[in-house]
């Protein structure tokens, strides 16, 4: 089957440049690993950047058939260029053109990049999280909140802007810097001092798997919150990830079941991970939900699949082959092993589109 592997490098492929930059990207590593595991597993593999010219790109790399149907698939790793929302603008250009993708859906990914609409709806399905208010000014009062609170960015993710606040005559600064920074509200949210855990999901419906959790060990330090330094592993004294994370059976299958409650509750599909914390009490509450968890090869989600007996490139196969099978009720056929198509034939494909 024809795979085209989407994901954002260079940001120039845009008509004019405005609004917020994205500050994420896969590193070409990944991207290599990836595109090598789909060709390695019999898939005819292209890399295409994810800007204005993707949709000529990937009609000529993968037609219609005769009956006008797809016949191929996007592997979707883009994390979008500018504006909001960044993560939902590849599938929304996708689900537009009539292309199947991996992951979720513009709307998931919209729901899970707001982390005040993603509490609010997974109170409703009674999933606890922690209390929280959102502020559009540093002079906003909030007199509910038990300090120390965590003060981040309303719709970032990979923990940008994130800052832990003891003391409430503090909070104003802290405030005052997500919205000179990001141009967006920040979100002061009650700090949870306990372990903090991931889970990994794959799949959907019935038929959706839990990954081995994996616990952040934070050790003797004093900031004990992933910072944006540690996922990037540009911090001193990074915590050291535990695969399975030593839990009681019972508080293990809680967190598996209210994880999966997250995940529906947020309309995600496919894949995702999800962040929680537990009280000294061994009271859960979840975080934040990642539609598009990394799959660079430190990150949690893909320790998570290998302790579950998932290596990288049958993980890359299994994701395919879910969102292959939520599409058309089978996994993705293979062909016969095939290498990634050249970029240089790509980058000539892009300049010849009006």
């Amino acid at each position: 089957m024809k795979i085209a592997v989407v994901y954002n490098k260079s940001f120039d492929g845009v008509i004019n440049r405005f609004g917020q930059s994205c500050p994420e990207k896969y590193g070409q590593k990944t991207i290599d690993r990836v595109a090598q595991a789909l060709g390695g597993a019999g898939h005819e593999v292209a890399v295409v950047e994810g800007d204005k010219y993707l949709l000529g790109r990937l009609e000529e790399f993968m037609p219609p058939d005769g009956q006008g149907r797809p016949s191929g698939m996007v592997f979707n790793m883009a994390y979008g260029i500018q504006g909001e929302c960044r993560y939902t603008h590849i599938p929304a250009m996708l689900e537009l053109a009539g292309i199947p993708y991996t992951g979720s859906s513009p709307l998931g990914h919209a729901l899970a990049l707001d982390k005040v609409i993603t509490k609010d709806l997974i109170r409703a399905a009674n999933v606890p999280t922690p209390d929280y208010a959102v502020l559009s000014r540093p002079d906003h009062p909030v007199q509910r909140l038990r300090f120390p609170v965590v003060v981040k960015p309303r719709h970032e993710s990979t923990s940008f802007g994130l800052k832990l606040v003891a003391d409430p005559k503090d909070l104003p600064a802290a405030v005052e810097g997500i919205v000179e920074v990001y141009k967006q509200d920040a979100l002061v949210e009650e700090y949870i001092d306990g372990r903090e855990v991931c889970v990994g999901l794959l799949g959907n419906g019935e038929a959706q798997e839990t990954l081995a959790l994996v616990e952040q060990d934070f050790g003797d330090r004093p900031l004990r919150l992933v910072t944006h330094d540690d996922k990037y592993h540009k911090g001193p004294a990074e915590p050291e990830k535990i695969c399975p994370a030593p839990l009681a059976p019972a508080l293990a299958e809680q967190l598996r079941r209210i994880s999966r409650e997250t995940f529906r509750a947020c309309h995600l599909r496919d894949y995702a991970r999800v962040d929680l914390r537990i009280d000294s009490a061994g009271r859960p509450y979840v975080l934040e939900i990642n539609s598009m968890a990394s799959l660079g090869g430190g990150g949690s989600y893909v320790l998570a699949a290998a302790r579950t007996g998932y290596d990288f490139a049958p993980l890359v196969n299994r994701i395919l082959d879910v969102a292959h099978e939520r599409y058309f009720g089978v996994p993705a056929p293979r062909i016969s092993p095939q290498p990634p198509l050249d970029r240089r034939r790509l980058q000539a494909t892009a300049a010849s589109i009006p």
